[in-house]
């Protein structure tokens, strides 16, 4: 059984397909709970994700970080696992996540993503990722744990203290100290499909080096915004839920 958080703010245009990809996994949905913790939308979010999740809320904490700690808070199952209102998790994502924790000793799994919109700018940008992804989990230098699909021992992240309260990095400082509890696992069948509309609005290298100025003043940054951010309408094309089959660029 677990608990899949998913922090939103103004999501009405893509939770739908999120929460869709979410309710039609190929384990029983009795076996999972969807907990939507919303930031106070001004638009639809909150009716639309009630059609779909188990508990939707207004966030008490601050940041993404605080929405997904509530989150943890209220859910119920002793796995818990995030991802993000713009993101569409693969068909067998909880099936896999479920089984990343067959090793009593692992605490944290993550996984690869795949581009949603299937642009070659937006391919080559989820294959840098992927790639780092899996050239820190073989050296263990470090392990990154995005905030769009990572899981965990409900037990150790609350041992842990969960996520620290940051405008930045809090989805990588969390496997730092989760690390020192258990295994950090990499799990290469846990996809999920992610929206690049930050990267493809802002600039990648843009938004790379506003991330890392963040993370290099230990999170908190009064210069940089990088979270609540304001987007173009744009097309949604290749929104459609991944096929079982399909590999994470």
């Amino acid at each position: 059984m677990i608990s899949v958080i998913i922090p939103a703010y103004n999501e009405e245009k893509r939770i739908e397909r999120s929460l869709s990809a979410l309710t039609s996994q190929t384990v029983p949905r009795e076996m999972y709970e969807i907990i939507v913790v919303d930031g106070g939308s001004h638009d639809q979010t909150r009716t639309i994700a009630a059609e779909y999740a188990d508990q939707v809320f207004i966030q008490e904490s601050d940041r993404v970080a605080g929405a997904r700690n509530d989150g943890f808070a209220r859910s119920h199952y002793d796995l818990v696992a995030t991802t993000d209102a713009d993101s569409v998790v693969a068909p067998n994502w909880v099936e896999h996540v479920i089984k990343s924790f067959s090793d009593p000793e692992v605490v944290v799994s993550f996984g690869p993503v795949t581009s949603i919109d299937k642009t070659p700018e937006n391919r080559r940008y989820s294959l840098l990722f992927n790639g780092l992804m899996r050239f820190g989990a073989m050296t263990s230098l470090y392990y990154y744990t995005l905030g769009c699909n990572t899981a965990f021992r409900k037990q150790a992240l609350m041992q842990a203290g969960m996520y620290r309260i940051l405008d930045a990095g809090d989805d990588l400082e969390i496997a730092v100290r989760m690390r020192k509890m258990g295994k950090v696992k990499f799990a290469p069948d846990m996809k999920v499909g992610f929206d690049f509309r930050r990267y493809d609005q802002f600039g990648f290298w843009k938004t790379i080096y506003e991330w890392y100025s963040i993370v290099l003043q230990g999170g908190i940054s009064d210069k940089y915004s990088y979270t609540r951010r304001l987007y173009d309408n744009h097309d949604e094309k290749g929104s459609e839920p991944m096929s079982g089959m399909e590999k994470a660029d």
